[in-house]
């Protein structure tokens, strides 16, 4: 089909966003906690797939990956500064546990009729590498998105007297530069000698490009999650 994969790009958009809000409305915090944790493990096995899309070569990964920043601006704009950095620290610990399972499974020796050892192994073999890179950018970059959301918000509301206004500028203005962060520290520690530089710049600048789109696209859904906790507010502690 043409352009199959950039339909499922921009459909991805909307499935995982609306996907993560569907989880906080009718879990409140455990939903986006629990959301935090699948997005972290599937983002960190998805990017070892390279596809091309818009005409250029990039990984996948990237929005679902994006939806965790979503998370953590819902966290910090419905519940605050406290639980958006305990969402974080959810996702730095299930990126260290992830690593030490999946290691673990190698130190099996399998059956002589086993058929799946080999291609898990295959698949996971880079794993470490993988995982320690995106653990490293995860957490410098949402520890960002958290200081910069809230510093924002102050700032913001020193200007307009208002805690409510200008939730489109922290939203953006915190995730479009923590993002710029993840791309370059994730993509230069996991792929730097493993792609041709030509392909690594290509994923570097597309990267980037989709992290712009979604931060831009996630903004109503931060709205949609703040109307849901003032309409709703007994299901979502």
């Amino acid at each position: 089909m043409p352009f199959q994969n950039e339909i499922i790009l921009i459909a991805s958009i909307l499935v995982f966003f609306g996907g993560l809000v569907a989880f906080f409305r009718f879990f409140g915090k455990t939903g986006i906690y629990s959301w935090t944790v699948i997005c972290t493990i599937a983002a960190n096995i998805e990017v070892l797939i390279l596809v091309h899309a818009f005409g250029l070569d990039t990984t996948l990964g990237n929005v679902l990956f994006a939806s965790s920043f979503l998370a953590t601006d819902i966290m910090s704009e419905v519940f605050g500064k406290k639980e958006a950095s305990k969402c974080v620290k959810i996702g730095i610990l299930t990126n260290i546990t992830f690593i030490i399972i999946s290691q673990s499974w190698f130190l099996y020796v399998p059956a002589a009729g086993d058929t799946m050892a080999g291609p898990v192994r295959t698949v996971f073999a880079s794993t470490p590498r993988v995982m320690l890179s995106s653990l490293a950018a995860y957490a410098l970059c949402e520890l960002y998105d958290v200081w910069a959301y809230h510093a924002l918000w102050n700032w913001s509301e020193k200007k307009t007297g208002s805690h409510k206004a200008r939730l489109w500028l922290r939203n953006n203005g915190s995730t479009l530069v923590s993002q710029l962060i993840n791309v370059v520290v994730f993509n230069l520690a996991a792929f730097a000698g493993v792609f041709p530089a030509q392909t690594l710049v290509e994923v570097l600048i597309f990267g980037y490009a989709i992290f712009i789109v979604t931060s831009l696209a996630d903004t109503p859904f931060v709205y949609l999650a703040r109307w849901i906790s003032e309409k709703y507010p007994q299901t979502i502690e």
